[in-house]
């Protein structure tokens, strides 16, 4: 495992920036299991906001479960009613677009959201669905023989990780 020599906490400080427009009074947030977990939690502090975000876990929804199985990253918590709600899902890398569709899945069997966006730290390209976020704090491109995922210290402190795949 290696660092990818990206500044995570500076690209949050981008993703605070620029999720900003895309917030209003009544924007839940909800974050991907678990880098975008911790971007949720992170956010809904520095925005302001009230209440508690989401969570969400693509696995129950994923085209590959019978070979991923359940993944440990944790489970779909959602603290409000989904029906009618402008939510912001939130994660740390963009890659195929497998996980948000799964994660989408995973959303509507809560109920019907008046309007979802995405937001994430890192947009890798790659896709192989017509997935887009509404706003990525940047565009990196890696050989499909890695994955890059953000990982945090006890202190809270956002970082990189490069793995081969």
């Amino acid at each position: 495992m290696s660092t990818l020599l990206l500044d995570a906490e500076a690209l949050y400080r981008e993703l605070l920036r620029g999720v900003q427009p895309l917030v209003h009074a009544n924007t839940h947030l909800v974050g991907v299991t678990s880098g975008g977990a911790w971007l949720a939690e992170r956010l809904q502090q520095d925005l302001k906001l009230e209440g508690q975000p989401g969570t969400i876990s693509s696995a129950m929804h994923r085209d590959d479960f019978d070979r991923r199985g359940l993944s440990a990253g944790g489970q779909t918590t959602l603290p409000f009613d989904v029906n009618d709600a402008d939510i912001l899902v939130l994660d740390d890398v963009l890659y195929t677009g497998r996980t948000i569709r799964a994660v989408i899945n995973e959303l509507y069997d809560y109920g019907r959201p008046a309007r979802v966006k995405l937001a994430v730290l890192v947009d890798r390209g790659g896709r192989e669905l017509p997935i887009q976020a509404d706003y990525a704090a940047a565009r990196v491109a890696l050989p499909a023989t890695q994955s890059l995922e953000l990982a945090r210290a006890e202190s809270g402190v956002f970082s990189f990780n490069v793995e081969a795949v």
